[in-house]
């Protein structure tokens, strides 16, 4: 048996567990910028809120309901995220997690006896929550997929089902299927939802009555038949390990202010470029291509905007680097060859390629390998420092001070778990 661990409105559950008296009260998180809403406890649901929807257009009507808003607070909810995934490596045996996202894990359940698979599950939900804090759901069954449909349901009918679901008859499985949706099930986008709609397949059960051969073909091929026989109960999709080493690196943002000048666009990106490199040194490796991206907002109708063509441009170093300043001093002259004065930036990246473990570097025939052995030293000691204190303490000079364009979060709480000047009080 597979299961999946969700944590219940998960952005929204970190800001209450420092806030009890926000538990039966209707809240919401904001994205990068306070954009859109994108985390909603159930008592905003209640009234009306759309995940979503811009924050501009829905300001008044959270105001009049008592719906209360935070900007985004990463480093509180990854940091939080973590002790969830560690409570759950710690109560499986090895090989046993698999992280989905920030708020979501599989979990194999295969030493699990059949008859003790319901008190372990119950078991597990209490002792998250006991060490966490956080909230969370659990559906159990035969496949990832149809572990999805019984987390679904085990969400929806809170009260019904205490927030643990376990298919593992045939009849459960074929009443849980037949009241989601096809929009609802994993794998399945609205431009595919809308398709099979149109063939008459309304719910997860109606797709099942097809053939395997008509999945394949209407699906997108093997993935579509891989769906398929998880949702009749055959497993498809092992768990996976995590991936320790990425491939590429990037590192975006949108500005919390429009930026017009070359020394703002050069600070943001310097910000973006050291971020990368942290990542980079990170997994002991260095990386030879780098990318510059910068995204100009472009004027529609009067105070409209949205954004126009992205401008890039990308170099290939002579040597393979994990030096914050060697990639900083490229990246800069990237943005360098891309600003237009005149113009008004929203969006820049730094994106790292052509990544290799750091023990394996290629020599440069034409480029004379230079002694790094005191350069890397000091990015390890910026790494430390920076680390232990929960921020960028330390910083290149070119990353700027006052940074005007930071991403705007202003209704973001304390980071109550990372940061020691902002830890709880209580009186």
């Amino acid at each position: 048996m597979v299961g999946i661990v969700d944590c219940n409105s998960f952005y929204c559950a970190c800001e209450r567990l420092f806030k009890p008296d926000l538990l039966h009260k209707p809240v919401v998180v904001l994205s990068n910028n306070d954009g859109c809403i994108i985390s909603r406890s159930d008592e905003a649901k209640a009234v009306g809120v759309e995940m979503g929807s811009p924050y501009f257009m829905q300001k008044n009507d959270l105001k009049k309901n008592g719906v209360i808003t935070f900007s985004s607070n990463y480093h509180l909810y990854g940091d939080l995220s973590w002790r969830v995934m560690e409570t759950l490596r710690t109560m499986l045996p090895e090989g046993c997690v698999e992280v989905y996202s920030v708020d979501e894990s599989f979990i194999d359940l295969a030493h699990i006896e059949p008859a003790a698979l319901s008190s372990f599950t119950v078991s597990l939900k209490n002792i998250i929550e006991q060490w966490t804090g956080i909230s969370v759901s659990i559906g159990v069954a035969p496949t990832k997929a149809l572990s999805k449909v019984a987390n679904r349901l085990a969400k929806k009918n809170k009260q019904i089902t205490g927030c643990v679901l376990i298919l593992n008859t045939d009849k459960k499985i074929t009443q849980a299927l037949q009241k989601t949706p096809i929009a609802d099930v994993w794998g399945i986008g609205y431009q595919y939802a809308k398709k099979l709609s149109a063939y008459g397949i309304n719910t997860a059960y109606d797709l099942t009555l097809r053939t395997e051969n008509w999945a394949h073909q209407e699906l997108g091929g093997v993935v579509g038949a891989r769906l398929f026989r998880e949702l009749k109960g055959f497993p498809c999709i092992d768990m996976q390990s995590e991936r320790i080493t990425k491939h590429m690196i990037a590192t975006t943002r949108m500005f919390g202010n429009p930026v017009t000048t070359l020394h703002e666009l050069e600070e943001a990106v310097a910000t973006y470029t050291a971020r990368a490199a942290e990542k980079l040194r990170r997994q002991h490796a260095a990386a030879r291509g780098i990318t510059v991206l910068i995204v100009p907002k472009q004027e529609v109708k009067g105070s409209y905007y949205r954004h126009g063509p992205t401008k890039s441009g990308a170099v290939r170093l002579p040597l393979a680097t994990a030096l914050t300043n060697e990639l900083v001093k490229a990246a800069l002259e990237l943005v360098r060859s891309l600003f237009e004065a005149g113009k008004t930036y929203k969006k820049a990246g730094v994106i790292l390629s052509d990544i290799v473990p750091e023990t394996v570097i290629q020599g440069n025939l034409f480029a004379q390998a230079p002694d790094n052995t005191k350069a890397r030293a000091l990015m390890e000691a910026i790494d430390n420092i920076n680390f232990s204190m929960r921020g960028d303490i330390l910083k290149f000079a070119a990353s700027g001070t006052t940074r005007n364009w930071k991403m705007r979060q202003e209704m973001r709480s304390p980071r109550y778990t990372t940061r020691w000047d902002e830890l709880p009080l209580i009186k």
